[in-house]
């Protein structure tokens, strides 16, 4: 059991899952941070400050906060647009690493013998 256990849990797919999901959560903390440090702030400054999240309907005794899904929507909506951003333009850097062209490859040994063959022949079906 412990062999089956120790073949799954350092299997590459496994580690790879493992750090995603780490990078993930420190990745989610500096996009929380730019969304709450920056965007909204200047969305507030634009918009004049509002916030929803005080926003509620009373009705008898029982009190709606519509306002803080209305937030919570907002906040969801930044966050996405800021992770979409974010993925485009490492997008444009990765096609930029794509176009480099790449060095043309280098023949092997057997090939250099084949090509060396091929002119030989050539060469002899010319002379005569």
């Amino acid at each position: 059991m412990w062999k089956e256990f120790k073949a799954f849990a350092f299997k590459g797919n496994v580690l790879d899952l493992a750090i995603g999901v780490v990078i993930g959560a420190a990745f989610g903390k500096i996009v929380t941070s730019i969304v709450n440090d920056l965007i909204t702030p200047i969305i507030g400054i634009i918009i004049g400050g509002l916030n929803f999240s005080g926003l509620a309907l009373e009705v008898g005794d029982s009190k709606i906060t519509y306002g803080n899904l209305i937030q919570t929507i907002i906040d969801f909506l930044l966050t996405a647009a800021s992770i979409f951003l974010f993925i485009k333009l490492l997008g444009r850097f990765k096609k930029k690493e794509e176009e480099k062209p790449a060095a043309p490859p280098v023949p092997s040994r057997e090939e250099m013998l084949l090509t060396e063959i091929r002119d030989l022949l050539k060469q002899q079906r010319q002379e005569s």
